[in-house]
């Protein structure tokens, strides 16, 4: 048995009875590889909030909205240039028929490196919608008349590229699904994370180092405080990890305005 100051929890840190909502998120997913997503969305958390009853996913293949015989989605930019366009017509009949799969709003999402850098804050903002609707384009593009026609709201991942939208409509899903209530396991775990606790300014502060077994490893050893069993002690300790780590990673975020 551990001696008392070796706990590494308490009482305090279990979670509250799991409830799933009486209606899950949907979130709608508009591709030309729907292959990709299965496995992700069935693996790890996104999986385990499909289970618990927490959100549903739906994937369409854009493709079956193509008005011709072979599918075509795409064709060569008008203007000249490399790479091939996503046409109008097969994605604003996808939007059109999958909107009308559910009879709540959904709220348009276009993943593009020429969106807003996705935050999160704007990641709490789309956990609390009850359905989003996400666009995968790939190619060189999408024609722009579509997207006016369209109007989503525009996402970037970062300020590089990928291949398609795909692997960051994954990434958005991930950030999504784990804050919805009751999908960690612990009403905490989310609310502690990186950007989700702020400095006196209001300032996000990243996450503070963790430790488990053993207390001592290749000569380095556990800090004392998380030890003695003085929880005040102990917030005040991650607290002040929080800001040295931030300060010192991530000096832009102390000069952000709160």
């Amino acid at each position: 048995m551990n001696e008392p100051h070796e706990r590494l929890g308490s009482d305090k840190d279990r979670s509250r009875e799991r409830v799933p909502p009486e209606r899950p998120m949907r979130i709608d997913i508009l591709t030309i590889f729907p292959e990709m997503f299965e496995t992700t969305l069935s693996t790890s958390i996104p999986g385990r909030a499909r289970e618990f009853g927490a959100v549903e996913y739906q994937v369409h293949d854009i493709r079956r909205w193509a008005d011709n015989k072979h599918r075509k989605v795409d064709d060569r930019p008008f203007g000249g240039g490399p790479g091939m366009v996503l046409m109008c017509q097969p994605l604003m009949d996808c939007v059109e028929a999958v909107e009308a799969m559910d009879d709540r709003t959904a709220t348009r999402i276009l993943l593009t490196p020429q969106g807003e850098r996705l935050e999160q804050a704007r990641v709490n903002d789309l956990a609390t919608t009850e359905r989003l609707l996400l666009i995968a384009g790939h190619y060189e593009g999408i024609d722009e008349r579509v997207i006016d026609e369209l109007a989503p709201l525009q996402v970037s991942i970062g300020d590089f590229v990928v291949s398609g939208g795909e692997l960051p409509a994954m990434l958005l899903v991930d950030a999504i699904v784990r804050l919805q209530p009751s999908v960690l396991g612990h009403e905490l775990s989310a609310a502690e994370d990186s950007f989700s606790v702020t400095d006196e300014s209001g300032r996000p502060l990243l996450d503070c180092p963790h430790y488990t077994r053993p207390r001592a490893w290749r000569g380095r050893e556990v800090p004392e405080v998380l030890l003695g069993g003085d929880h005040a002690a102990i917030e005040q300790w991650r607290l002040q990890q929080r800001v040295d780590r931030t300060r010192v990673k991530r000096p832009d975020l102390e000069q952000r305005d709160p």
